[in-house]
């Protein structure tokens, strides 16, 4: 019979049967590492690693390559209009840095400083275990602590003990606590150090620390009596999940707000140095009635108004978290509403907490648990009106909210949506495949990156795949979003943060579980290791009505490949739709192929192309095969 072309629609259609997905494609059934453009899949591109570069004891340049200390979950990036420096700004579950010209200089906020402390340090030979004597310290076991002014100790050096990211801590007592050190001492010392500074990074007590969000038991998000009887911050179920440790990061001119989801709103001055630790907003000059505490935090557009979701109410210390309350225009210290500003404060009723807070087209949108509301700037005594859009829609995490070109895409509890002037959910062929596979007590984890050259969408999670299992999963598998062809992939894929090109970076770039940042769309391999990129066709039946057993014997390829490309091409045959399928091949395909022989017999013929070189590089076409009757049976 005549050659026979094998198109497919663009997408991934996974919750459906892969029958079903012929007969009404026909579509692709799976995928990894590939992306659709103009209609037709091709392999993802590459990335490779970008050098991280530490800083000695004195807070000057080494050569050594480092890692950010902790997951990485928030991060912004911007040009200083001061000295036209990039700068990126990273938090992560107990940190936050700058990264400047290749270097990571710590900014995290501190909690207090303990100076002119003597011989506070004891050693013993052998042990990389150093105890240190500070008394009512008030420092719990994994905060952070940076020494310095330390003298050599037990053979330790000084610059070993003076390290400038510090180290964690393990409580001992009410005045002491221990920290682990790279070298094992060479004696053992009871008292020493010399005359000893001690800066205590804000941790624990501030909404720092926690990888994972744990369960609680009794009223309120904390333990059993943590909140006060009576207030807006009550709950009335007994088993809560506590939020893991994230941060807000936004831009005000060229300085930095950031915000602990749940802890206080601290402030970093980029004209001040990269040296230079962020404070809170609360000390700076002027400030008045600034939230010590809040969920979310934003910058509104274009009225530049700073907005806290889930804080301490005006006047108070209590934390209603359905409440937004706004600074006065263009000061971001001043939340006490006056009659010649324009701060203020509106409570939202539909749900129990605020989760996520985005500035999109003259509005900032913001996710409660239960539903999403408008935030509009109308001026006037009532300054911002407020709209309840939708209602069982709530985002799922703090930051798997985004904002393209005006209109909102998130992922909720259950399904994804889209506001673009209306809440819609979004049609979505892998819905159920990625819902099924995920770790639902990890759904807050979710992230969520867009890659404006692609036109793609993509939300980072956790599955039940993950090689951590449940013990501090992060996310390891994706769902991509093109809505220029409106089709949907998944795969797999390890990216806690992602931030789209901008500026001097002229890719996304993104970090992993490891704390290592890539720039994507950069040569073809995982930093140096082949990519395994595939995808799988749905099965197309030879004859239209499925009854006649046929014999393919030849491929037509329809491929753009590099010179250094092989494609290897999988055969899946089936007589019926629930029989064991038959794999033939691999058959190999390189730009020079003109037709592929194979022998593959079925009522229903499927076909998986898959690359797993360094230097692959592919889009697929469309392809036709030749094929002869073979019976009924």
């Amino acid at each position: 019979m005549p050659l026979q072309l094998l198109k497919y629609n663009p997408g991934v259609v996974k919750d459906i049967t892969e029958y079903a997905a012929g007969k009404n494609g026909p579509y692709w059934v799976d995928s990894d590492l590939v992306r659709f453009k103009n209609g037709y899949p091709e392999k993802l591109g590459g990335w490779q690693k970008d050098a991280i570069y530490g800083l000695n004891s004195s807070a000057n340049p080494t050569t050594t390559e480092t890692t950010i200390e902790g997951i990485a979950r928030r991060m912004v990036y911007w040009r200083s209009s001061t000295d036209g420096e990039d700068r990126l700004a990273i938090g992560t579950h107990n940190h936050l840095f700058i990264f400047l010209n290749g270097l990571l200089y710590d900014i995290t906020p501190l909690r207090k400083t303990s100076a002119g402390l003597s011989n506070p340090i004891a050693t013993a030979s052998g042990s990389t275990t150093v105890t240190i004597t500070d008394t009512s310290h008030g420092a719990e076991t994994g905060d952070w602590v940076v020494l310095s002014g330390t003298t050599a100790t037990g053979g330790i050096t000084a610059d070993t003990l003076n390290d400038y990211y510090g180290y964690q801590l393990t409580v001992i007592d009410g005045n002491s606590y221990s920290i682990v050190v790279p070298t094992a001492a060479t004696s053992t010392v009871a008292s020493g150090g010399g005359t000893v500074a001690i800066k205590y990074l804000i941790g624990n007590d501030a909404g720092l620390g926690a990888q994972s969000a744990v369960p609680a038991l009794g009223w309120g998000v904390g333990g059993w009596g943590q909140s006060t009887w009576n207030t807006a911050r009550v709950a009335t179920t007994v088993d809560i999940a506590l939020d893991n440790s994230s941060w807000n990061l936004s831009l005000w001119g060229e300085d930095l707000i950031a915000t602990v989801r749940g802890g206080a709103i601290y402030y970093w001055n980029t004209s001040a140095g990269a040296s230079s630790r962020a404070v809170l907003v609360s000390s700076l000059a002027g400030a008045e009635s600034v939230p010590t505490e809040a969920r979310v935090t934003t910058v509104s557009f274009p009225d530049r108004h700073f907005i806290a979701g889930g804080c301490t109410i005006y006047n108070g210390t209590e934390v209603d978290d359905m409440l937004v309350r706004w600074s006065s225009q263009e000061e971001f210290t001043k939340f006490a509403p006056t009659a010649t500003n324009t701060a203020g404060d509106q409570r939202l009723e539909v749900g129990t907490k605020i989760v996520a807070m985005v500035a999109a087209r003259e509005e900032t949108i913001i996710s409660t648990d239960e539903a999403v509301y408008g935030m509009t700037f109308v001026g006037g005594d009532f300054v911002f009106s407020f709209r309840l859009l939708a209602t069982d829609s709530g985002a799922a995490g703090l930051n798997t909210m985004i904002s393209i070109d005006g209109d909102v895409y998130w992922i909720g509890k259950r399904n994804f949506f889209k506001y673009d002037g209306i809440v819609k959910e979004m049609p979505c062929p892998v819905q159920y495949y990625v819902f099924d596979r995920m770790q639902k007590n990890f759904i807050e984890k979710t992230t969520v990156g867009h890659n404006k050259a692609f036109k793609e969408i993509t939300w980072f999670y956790v599955s039940n795949d993950n090689p951590n299992g449940t013990v501090n999963p992060e996310p390891d598998s994706y769902a991509t979003y093109n809505y220029a062809e409106d089709a949907w992939t998944v795969g797999t894929m390890d990216r806690t943060v992602w931030s789209d090109s901008f500026g001097a970076r002229k890719v996304p770039f993104a970090f992993d579980p490891d704390g290592y940042l890539y720039e994507h769309e950069t040569g073809t391999s995982a930093n140096g290791a082949a990519m395994n990129s595939y995808i799988e066709g749905s099965p197309r039946e030879i004859s239209a009505d499925g009854e006649t057993l046929y014999m393919v014997d030849q491929v037509i390829p329809d491929v753009t490949m590099t010179p250094n490309t092989t494609l290897s091409l999988y055969m899946n045959t089936r007589k019926f739709p629930n029989s064991t399928e038959t794999t033939k091949g691999p058959f190999a395909i390189t730009s020079s192929t003109e037709k592929v022989s194979t022998r593959a017999k079925g009522r229903q013929i499927s076909m998986k192309f898959q690359s797993t070189g360094l230097d692959d590089d592919w889009t697929l076409g469309d392809f036709r095969v030749n094929s002869r009757q073979d019976g009924l049976r």
